[in-house]
């Protein structure tokens, strides 16, 4: 089979020819039809994070895909949609219903081979299908993209209605940030250094829309309903979480959905005399996927303005060149070829 391999940071993915994985007890074998490219694959190739499995390893984490070699549970030729992280059920977390946190999780792309390939195995307890109302290719970025801001608003910041948030940075899973806190009936502020983006989070459900290179945050809020209840940080930069927290008001909630390993400066006389809370959010929890599906098969959360380009394995490196340029929200990568189950 087909698939991008990754050698080394700093260098393009390399299309090679390898074997096609063998199928073990519990597994089962997934024809990929779609697979999101993610900011997180730039974290490995340009910022030096390292991954769990060593080199080589192929990446991608947001995949759908069709069985090709099934099991009890799942035949050949079902639809299905990969999480993107992949748990063991027993640790103390899991246990808890928090799998999202287990302490022995396999995240495909990271710690085992991914989905920018022509086929993966994975553990067949994970696997979800896919309603037939949603097409694969397009749906392939739920397992990412829209899960994880699902899991941040719904679970962990617990947006209510007629909450006043901030949501800074409106990439891949930002921009659902947006959507899925605008479901929730809350009133939304974007705020990104891109118009493009900033539109698409006015069409989505933002109230409010601004360019943080030419609008200071606080003089934006003070003339637009001033503080907020709670703030999301999607970008993982120390200057943009401590602009989010500054913007909270009394009893105020940050959530910080961006990666960075830099050490941020925020005054924590506030945090105790506002009862502010500072909230970590990583992926969502099986169970949550089955609730985003039914949004998407409602039409509550839409797939179509999310999705910039379709590529073929061999164009990967061009798609994550847009990527790293801000161009787009989220590219996919077809390892199978185009139009198996498409929306467009």
């Amino acid at each position: 089979m087909k698939a991008a391999v990754f050698k080394e940071p700093d260098k393009p993915l390399y299309i090679e020819e390898i074997p096609v994985p063998e199928v073990n007890e519990g597994e089962i074998l997934i024809k990929v039809v779609a697979c999101g490219v993610c900011h997180t694959d730039l974290h490995y190739i340009d910022h030096g994070v390292a991954t769990f499995k060593k080199p080589p390893l192929i990446f991608g984490h947001e995949a759908s895909g069709i069985v090709e070699i099934g099991s009890k549970t799942f035949k050949k030729g079902q639809r299905v949609l990969i999480p993107a992280v992949l748990t063991c059920g027993k640790c103390e977390f899991c246990l808890e219903g928090r799998e999202n946190v287990c302490q022995n999780m396999l995240m495909p792309g990271n710690h085992i081979d991914g989905a920018f390939a022509q086929f993966i195995k994975v553990p067949e307890k994970d696997i979800i299908l896919m309603p037939d109302e949603i097409p694969l290719e397009e749906g392939c970025i739920i397992a990412d993209a829209i899960s994880t801001p699902y899991h941040a608003v719904v679970n962990r910041a617990k947006v209510k209605l007629g909450e006043r948030i901030i949501v800074f940075g409106c990439g891949g899973v930002g921009i659902n940030v947006v959507q899925i806190a605008a479901l929730q009936g809350a009133e939304v502020i974007a705020c990104d250094i891109d118009n493009n983006k900033l539109e698409i989070a006015l069409e989505l459900g933002a109230k409010y829309a601004f360019n943080l290179e030419k609008n200071p945050v606080r003089d934006f809020l003070k003339q637009n309903g001033g503080l907020v209840d709670v703030a999301f940080e999607v970008i993982g930069k120390p200057e943009t979480i401590e602009a989010a927290y500054k913007s909270l008001g009394l009893t105020g909630r940050l959530c910080i959905i961006g990666y960075t390993n830099q050490n941020i400066a925020i005054n924590p006389a506030k945090i105790m005399f506002y009862e502010q809370e500072i909230i970590g959010s990583i992926g969502c929890r099986p169970l949550d996927y089955y609730e985003v599906l039914k949004l998407v098969k409602e039409g509550k959360i839409k797939l179509d303005r999310l999705i910039a380009n379709k590529y073929e394995l061999e164009d990967i490196n061009k798609a994550l060149d847009e990527l790293r340029a801000s161009k787009v929200l989220r590219n996919i990568i077809l390892p199978n070829g185009r139009g198996q189950d498409s929306l467009f």
